[in-house]
C-alpha cells in the first residue's frame, strides 16, 4: 500500500501484545494482536499489503485504499465504505467525518467512567489515543489499557463536541477490531428463556453476522459476548480472540466480512433506537469493551476471563469470599406460605447443613400471586404472621442467615406505588402501555424513582439484618418513552434507563458492602459483566433441570467464573421440563456453579435428606476449588451425551472432576476420560489409588458403567508427596 507509518503504539502484557501504527496520512491501524514479540516497528505489516481494485483512493493518493485499512476506528464514507465504528449528525445535516492522529499518551493509571461500570487493576498500562477531524474541531479519545496480570486488554472511546454546534451521534462503539483475514470461525452465546448461552459457532462468511440485543437489557436470547476462533481451535489449542462489554443493555456484537477477505469485529452500544444528541462543549462516554487474544484455545480463553472477572471487574468485597449455600423457597411454596411452613422449611434446611435462607416472591404489600404489588416493598405482616424482624430473628436463631427477594425496576398497576405515581411507569402519551406478566417497567430515567428506589431499599436494610438480596428483573423493555426528555432526545431513553439503573446499583452496594447481591432476571436475562460489576453473583437460568443445565452453564462458563453462576437442587420431577433425574446428578451439576437448594425438603423421604446431608457436607469441604477453583472443559468420547469438567486449586494442587452421562446405552463400554492441567511428574491419590498427573493426562480416569440414566460421576484428587523417583 502507498503509504508510510510514522509510529508503532504498543501495549503489552505479560505474554500477549496490541500495537498501533500511525500512518504519514494521520489515520491509525491495527498492526497486530496476538503473542508478544520483540520487534518495535510495525509499519511494514501496512505497507506490504497488495491493492484491491474498485475502491476509492484516499487522499488524492495513488493506490491508498483507506477501505482495505485495518483502522482502529473507521468512519463512514470518506472514502471508507466498510463497517463505520461511530457514526454522527452535524447541524447542516450532514455525516461525513474525518479523524486523524492528533496525540497520544501512556500512563501507570487507568482513568475512572463516571456513570459507568468499569475494570480496573494497580498494574495496567494505559494509553489514550487522540484523533481530531480538522473541519469540525471535535475529538475522539481512545482508550486503551492492558491489564498486564491478568492479559486481557480494555477499550472505550469518548466522544468530545468542539465544534460550536451540536451534535447528534447515531452510533459510538466501544470496540473495533480490523483483522487482515476471514478465517474464523464466529462463537456467540445465544438461546432463550430457559435455555439461555447455548454455544453457536459457525464459520464467518462474506457480509454481516453476529449477535444483538433491542429487549432493554443483553437478553436470554444473546449476551453481549462475542469470539472468532480459528476453525482449528479446540479448547485445548488454537488462536482465539475474545470480547466482551462491560454493559447491560441494548448491545450489538458484529463482525463483517468484506469483499478482500477481512474481518470488522465491533462491539457496543446498539445503535438501533439510539442517538445522543451532543450539546457544544460536551461528551460522550462509551461503555467499555474487554478483549483479549490467546494460542491456547478455549479453556485459556475462559480461565483468561475467570481471573480478569474477578480481579478487574466485579466490585463487591466479598467477591473472594466463600459463598453460602443458598435454601430458596420458591419451587418449594411460590406465592403459598406462611410464616408456619416458612420456618418449617428453615428447619429442615438447617438440618441439612444449608446456610442461608432466601425468601421470594410474595412477602410484600398484599401480593398473592404475580397481578399485584410490585412497587410495595413493606412486609405483609398478616401472611407473614408478624413483622419481618420477627421471622428474621426466628431464622437466625435456626443458624441461617436471612436473604430477601426484590423486582425493584417493576411496577404492578394494582400497587399503591402506582395509585400515587401512575407516571412513574414507562408509557407513550395516549396510548396503554403494554403489560407483561401484570406489570410495567418503572422509569429509570427519572430522577424521583432512582431516588424511591434507593430510599427504599436502603430503608430496607439498615432496619432489617438481611444478608442477601436478590435482585430480579422479570420482563423487557416495551413503550419507550420518557416525559423528561425532549422529542429529539427520546431515542436517549434506552441508554439513559441503563445509566439510572447503574446509578441506584451504585448507591444501594456502596452504602450496604457486606450485603450479597445477586442479580437475575427471569434467570440469565442479564448475565453480562455490567450487572457483575455491582453483584458478584448472577442466576444462571430459571430452568433448574440439571440436564437442561449442562449446556447453558457450559456456554455460560466460556467467559463468566463458576462462583458466578447460581445453581440449585431442584426437585424430580423438575418442575419445568418434568425429567426424573438422581438426587446425585443435580448436585454434581448444581455444584458446577454457586451451590443452592431450591425444593421442598418436607416432601423428602428420610433417605433422601440423609444423602443431602451428606452431599451438602461434602461440599463444604470442598467448596474453595468448586467456586474458585480453575475450570477446564474436558473432552469425551460421546460430546452429544456426555459432558465433564475439571476444577484445579491451584494453592493445594486438589483437582475435583465431574462426569455426566446423559442416557445410559445397552452394552456399551464407557471410555477412559483423560484430564488436564495437572503436574506430570506430581502424584495424586484417587480414594486409595495413586497415580501420577502424567498418567491421568495420557490415560485418564477409568469411567464407570452407567447405572441409570443421567448418571453423575465426581473423582476427588489430592496432590500428595511421595519419596521414590519416577522413570
Amino acid at each position: 500500500m502507498n503509504v508510510k507509518g510514522l509510529e508503532t503504539l504498543h501495549l503489552k502484557t505479560e505474554n500477549t501484545q496490541l500495537s498501533l501504527v500511525v500512518l504519514e496520512t494521520g489515520h491509525v491501524v491495527l498492526a497486530y494482536l496476538g503473542k508478544k514479540i520483540p520487534t518495535t516497528d510495525l509499519s511494514y505489516l501496512i505497507s506490504e499489503i497488495p491493492r484491491a481494485s474498485y475502491l476509492a483512493d484516499a487522499d488524492r493518493i495513488k493506490d491508498y485504499k483507506l477501505e482495505q485499512m485495518p483502522l482502529i476506528y473507521p468512519g463512514f464514507g470518506n472514502p471508507d465504505l466498510g463497517l463505520p465504528a461511530h457514526q454522527e449528525v452535524y447541524g447542516d445535516g450532514s455525516r461525513i467525518s474525518d479523524f486523524r492522529y492528533l496525540s497520544h499518551r501512556y500512563e501507570s493509571e487507568k482513568e475512572e467512567i463516571k456513570g459507568l461500570p468499569f475494570s480496573c487493576s494497580s498494574n495496567v498500562r494505559y494509553l489514550v489515543v487522540v484523533l481530531e477531524d480538522t473541519l469540525t474541531k471535535n475529538q475522539l479519545y481512545l482508550k486503551f489499557t492492558a491489564f498486564i496480570e491478568q492479559d486481557v486488554f480494555s477499550q472505550s472511546v469518548e466522544y468530545h463536541n468542539l465544534s460550536g454546534q451540536p451534535v447528534v451521534l447515531q452510533e459510538l462503539s466501544s470496540l473495533h477490531l480490523s483483522l487482515l483475514t476471514d478465517q474464523w470461525n464466529l462463537i456467540t452465546l445465544n438461546g432463550a428463556w430457559g435455555r439461555e448461552n447455548q454455544l453457536n459457532r459457525r464459520p464467518l462468511t462474506q457480509g454481516f453476522q453476529g449477535t444483538e440485543s433491542r429487549r432493554g437489557a443483553s437478553g436470554h436470547g444473546q449476551n453481549p459476548f462475542v469470539a472468532l476462533a480459528s476453525p482449528q481451535a479446540t479448547e485445548q489449542v488454537g488462536e482465539v480472540i475474545g470480547t466482551a462489554l462491560i454493559y447491560s443493555g441494548n448491545f450489538k456484537a458484529t463482525a463483517e466480512v468484506d469483499m478482500h477477505q477481512n474481518t470488522r469485529l465491533q462491539l457496543g452500544i446498539h445503535p438501533f433506537e439510539f442517538s445522543w444528541e451532543l450539546l457544544p462543549g460536551k461528551s460522550f462516554q462509551s461503555p467499555e469493551a474487554v478483549f483479549l487474544y490467546t494460542d491456547q484455545g478455549l479453556n485459556q480463553l475462559s480461565q483468561l476471563f475467570h481471573r480478569f472477572v474477578q480481579d478487574c471487574v466485579i466490585q463487591s468485597p466479598l467477591k473472594q469470599q466463600e459463598r453460602p449455600i443458598i435454601i430458596n423457597n420458591w419451587e418449594a411454596t411460590y406465592f403459598d406460605y406462611d410464616r408456619e411452613k416458612l420456618l418449617s422449611l428453615a428447619g429442615e434446611a438447617a438440618e441439612v447443613g444449608a446456610e442461608l435462607f432466601v425468601l421470594d416472591d410474595g412477602w410484600f404489600g398484599n401480593r398473592e400471586d404475580e397481578t399485584s404489588s410490585l412497587g410495595d416493598w413493606y412486609p405483609n405482616e398478616e401472611k407473614l404472621g408478624g413483622d419481618l424482624l420477627a421471622l428474621i430473628s426466628d431464622i437466625h436463631q435456626l443458624g441461617l442467615k436471612f436473604g430477601l427477594w426484590l423486582e425493584p425496576e417493576m411496577i404492578s398497576e394494582n400497587s399503591q406505588l402506582y395509585r400515587q405515581h401512575p407516571d412513574w411507569a414507562i408509557q407513550v402519551p395516549n396510548r396503554k402501555p403494554q403489560s407483561v406478566r401484570h406489570q410495567y417497567v418503572l422509569d429509570l430515567t427519572k430522577n424521583d424513582v432512582q431516588n424511591y428506589l434507593i430510599q427504599t431499599i436502603d430503608e430496607l436494610l439498615v432496619n432489617h439484618p438481611i444478608d442477601y438480596i436478590k435482585w430480579d428483573m422479570n420482563r423487557n423493555i416495551t413503550d419507550n418513552y420518557s416525559s423528561t426528555l425532549s422529542p429529539e432526545r427520546q431515542p436517549e431513553f434506552s441508554h439513559r434507563y441503563i445509566l439510572g439503573l447503574y446509578h441506584v446499583l451504585e448507591e444501594i452496594t456502596k452504602r450496604h458492602p457486606k450485603v450479597l447481591f445477586e442479580s437475575c432476571a427471569g434467570g440469565g436475562g442479564r448475565f453480562d459483566l455490567g450487572m457483575l460489576y455491582y453483584t458478584p453473583q448472577i442466576w444462571t437460568s430459571d430452568d433448574t433441570d440439571p440436564i437442561a443445565r449442562l449446556s447453558i452453564q457450559q456456554g455460560t462458563s466460556l467467559i463468566y467464573p463458576p462462583v458466578t453462576m447460581g445453581g440449585h437442587i431442584s426437585a424430580s420431577p423438575n418442575h419445568q421440563v418434568g425429567r426424573y433425574t438422581p438426587l446425585a446428578s443435580r448436585a454434581a451439576v448444581a455444584q458446577q456453579g454457586n451451590f443452592g437448594l431450591e425444593l421442598d425438603l418436607m416432601k423428602l423421604t428420610a433417605t433422601e435428606k440423609q444423602k443431602l446431608s451428606a452431599i451438602i457436607a461434602q461440599y463444604k469441604k470442598d467448596r474453595q476449588t468448586l467456586q474458585f477453583g480453575r475450570q477446564i472443559r474436558l473432552a469425551v468420547y460421546d460430546p452429544k451425551n456426555e459432558v465433564a469438567w475439571q476444577k484445579i486449586n491451584d494453592q493445594t494442587g486438589a483437582s475435583i472432576v465431574t462426569h455426566i452421562n446423559c442416557l445410559s446405552k445397552p452394552n456399551t463400554i464407557p471410555k477412559r476420560l483423560k484430564l488436564l492441567g495437572l503436574e506430570p511428574h506430581a502424584h495424586y491419590q484417587i480414594d486409595r489409588v495413586v497415580r501420577t498427573g502424567a498418567e491421568l493426562m495420557s490415560i485418564g480416569l477409568a469411567v464407570p458403567r452407567p447405572s441409570e440414566d443421567f448418571f453423575a460421576t465426581q473423582w476427588r484428587l489430592e496432590k500428595i508427596k511421595k519419596e521414590q523417583p519416577l522413570c
